[in-house]
């Protein structure tokens, strides 16, 4: 019994300061891009040496990759979420609001992703083939059924994925500039209003 207690209490350590680093990377590579983040900007953020971040992981290419594969899952669970069988119009609405939430909730995590694609998604190449496209394609197929059955107005399913994308992820891509120009008025509240006014009338057959 006394022999495994040292090992469960390390364990619990080492899972902490692997998520402070990854959280304090996060941070890092959110404001400075992959290009400009350093393990010294990581370490200073995580209250942790440059030797300790060297231990839980290799270099910056590691915790890089470890942050965007974590995120993928994240990312693509709302539009696993979309039912087939449920209402058209109100599926779309729900993965409109899924989508202007997650940026309200990670806009970090909403930034280092737009900063990979931006950079031609040197480490999400991979995950973009056998992740995203796959399900995109699965989504755009739903939505083309939907239309073909008089259901949804006859819209490009891809281009309609990628305006949702635009419009939702742009509060927090575009987060500062978003602020200055609402003042203190709440942009996500007025955004969930447009939108779905925005889709329902675009998207009604």
């Amino acid at each position: 019994m006394n022999h495994t207690s040292p090992q469960r209490k390390s364990s619990r350590i080492q899972q902490r300061n692997r998520k402070r680093i990854l959280d304090a990377a996060l941070d890092v590579f959110s404001q400075h891009g992959y290009r400009g983040a350093t393990l010294d900007q990581i370490a200073t953020q995580a209250g942790l040496s440059k030797p300790n971040i060297l231990y839980y992981f290799s270099g910056k290419e590691e915790i890089h990759v470890t942050l965007l594969n974590g995120l993928m899952e994240t990312w693509l669970a709302p539009m696993q979420e979309i039912d087939p069988e449920g209402e058209p119009l109100e599926e779309i609405l729900k993965y409109v609001r899924r989508k202007l939430e997650m940026s309200q909730l990670f806009p970090r995590e909403s930034r280092l992703f737009a900063n990979e694609i931006i950079q031609g998604a040197p480490r999400m190449g991979p995950h973009l083939e056998s992740g995203l496209k796959p399900l995109v394609d699965r989504t755009a197929e739903i939505i083309q059924g939907w239309i073909d059955a008089g259901k949804l107005a006859r819209v490009d399913p891809r281009h309609l994925i990628f305006s949702i994308w635009s419009t939702t992820q742009h509060y927090a891509d575009f987060d500062a500039q978003v602020q200055v120009l609402m003042g203190d008025v709440s942009a996500h509240q007025g955004a969930l209003e447009y939108l779905e006014t925005l889709y329902r009338r675009l998207l009604k057959p």
